[in-house]
């Protein structure tokens, strides 16, 4: 984190006791703080601010928003997402750093991150690998089109922001499409919307507002084609 430790300690301390008062409330089992402590994470490495009360500001909202905002069993926002967006279009002295730790830190990262998605068991993955498949198409197409070296494709991927972004936001099972093809419909058009956002109206932080903005369509999915929601579930014991 490149946050002072006041800021990183506060953010985790109140965005934890958010979600476990919540989770109180509702009665939900505690491994369910684990989505607290990946939204803390995720507003501590994007999220910047000059003041300490900005981030414990967002953990508290965005936290208690997956409670209060809901349609049909799921919150409606990812919080990260929304954390992100409250904090450049809303609050005063913050901002959000996409571009972070150096490209060796980087390669690093995807590697490993990828190397968990392809062991892990969770089930929306698949949205991660579609959005990245529609993202780097179009920055490809983009490339040639304008006759671009590679190196600058290079550096339009290794950003902090997206990568965190596909392995932590767009693969919220709880926020993304409940049918497999309709996530795979919904990745494509957070690509396409976000590489417009971005490359065309010249506003950065494209895939963070795509997400955002096309959130309400995930209903509209689950209702064109129905599928069961995502229920989080404790790993089995091991047998004796």
């Amino acid at each position: 984190f490149a946050l002072r430790w006041e800021q990183v300690t506060l953010t985790f301390t109140v965005g934890l006791a958010t979600q476990a008062a919540w989770s109180y409330a509702k009665g939900l089992p505690m491994h369910s703080m684990l989505s607290g402590a990946v939204t803390c994470i995720g507003l501590s490495i994007l999220v910047r601010a000059d003041s300490l009360w900005v981030h414990p500001l967002l953990a508290c909202v965005v936290l208690s928003a997956k409670f209060l905002v809901r349609i049909r069993g799921k919150h409606l926002f990812n919080p990260a997402n929304l954390g992100v967006i409250l904090a450049i279009a809303v609050l005063p002295g913050a901002w959000a750093s996409p571009g972070q730790w150096g490209s060796d830190v980087l390669l690093g990262l995807w590697i490993v991150l990828f190397g968990i998605t392809v062991t892990s068991s969770a089930n929306r993955f698949d949205i991660a690998f579609a959005f990245l498949f529609c993202w780097v198409a179009l920055l490809v197409g983009r490339m040639m089109i304008l006759g671009q070296a590679t190196p600058v494709l290079q550096n339009q991927l290794t950003s902090g922001a997206l990568l965190v972004f596909t392995f932590f936001m767009v693969t919220d099972p709880m926020t993304t499409p409940n049918h497999r093809a309709m996530r795979f419909v919904y990745a494509a058009l957070i690509a396409a919307f976000a590489c417009v956002w971005q490359y065309h109206l010249f506003i950065p932080n494209g895939p963070v507002w795509a997400l955002f903005l096309l959130t309400p369509l995930v209903p509209l999915l689950d209702w064109l084609k129905p599928a069961a929601k995502h229920e989080w579930r404790p790993a089995p014991l091991a047998a004796r």
